[in-house]
């Protein structure tokens, strides 16, 4: 789902008529919205550009996970053991997933197929945002400069178009990006798949691999899920919201393709 924002470039072109000879000066290019440079500003101070040609490896609660990207192919893999001692690995592509146990492709329903595609690619899309922001689904709007604990932030919303938003099209995402160096410190998201719910990150942790800025977070929730999404941040403040868990990676190697 990579995104592209399409500037349309008019190059002046030579009319002639009887009374006189006149150029169409050139136009300038459409500006940006205010959150699509939020959103490159994130994406230059996360160190996240070269994230096109890459590849990621890192471990996360004992699973391990790669990713790897070049010229728009994707694969993406989580390596890990059951029950049995089996070795099962999860390979996520442009074309959709397999399963693998001990390196023969097993038999899965499509909704176990599905499943398994989100999980996977829920882990690595946490971990490379905001890269994720361009993609060709994304819709985003800017909200407005807005106080964390003493410190202003850019609030961005993102919501996704529905014929390329894949399954999740419906979630609701907001993200706070430091007015200075636009650092992503929180997010916030309302989420409708494998029954939906209301959760709150603060990122904790940041660390430079390679260049790119790797953050882990703190997982929260409100008490009342149905809350507005909007007001999550004051709760956050308030201290009112519920850790459920924190979301560490580790072991974080990055290597950039040329």
């Amino acid at each position: 789902m990579k995104f592209s924002t399409v500037l349309l470039i008019f190059i002046s072109t030579l009319y002639i008529n009887s009374a006189c000879n006149q150029s169409k000066p050139e136009q300038q290019q459409e500006p940006k919205s205010e959150a699509q440079q939020v959103i490159d500003g994130a994406i230059a101070f996360h160190g996240l550009k070269p994230m096109d040609n890459a590849s990621v490896d890192f471990k996360f609660r004992e699973m391990t996970y790669s990713y790897e990207k070049e010229n728009g192919m994707y694969t993406f893999t989580r390596t890990q053991t059951d029950t049995t001692g089996a070795e099962v690995v999860d390979m996520l592509k442009n074309d959709g997933l397999i399963r693998y146990i001990d390196g023969n492709e097993a038999t899965i329903t499509e909704e176990r197929r599905a499943a398994y595609s989100r999980s996977v690619n829920s882990v690595i899309y946490f971990l490379l945002l905001p890269y994720n922001l361009n993609d060709d689904a994304v819709i985003k709007e800017y909200l407005g400069e807005v106080s964390i604990k003493g410190k202003m932030y850019h609030e961005v919303k993102i919501t996704f178009e529905q014929e390329r938003g894949g399954e999740d099209f419906s979630d609701v995402f907001v993200y706070w990006f430091d007015k200075e160096d636009y650092s992503m410190d929180y997010m916030a998201y309302l989420y409708y798949t494998d029954g939906g719910g209301l959760r709150f990150r603060e990122a904790i942790n940041p660390r430079r691999v390679n260049g790119v800025l790797i953050q882990d977070y703190i997982n929260m929730k409100p008490e009342d899920e149905d809350i507005d999404l909007m007001t999550i941040n004051e709760l956050y403040e308030e201290g009112k919201l519920i850790e459920l868990s924190q979301i560490i990676q580790e072991d974080v190697v990055i290597e950039m393709k040329k």
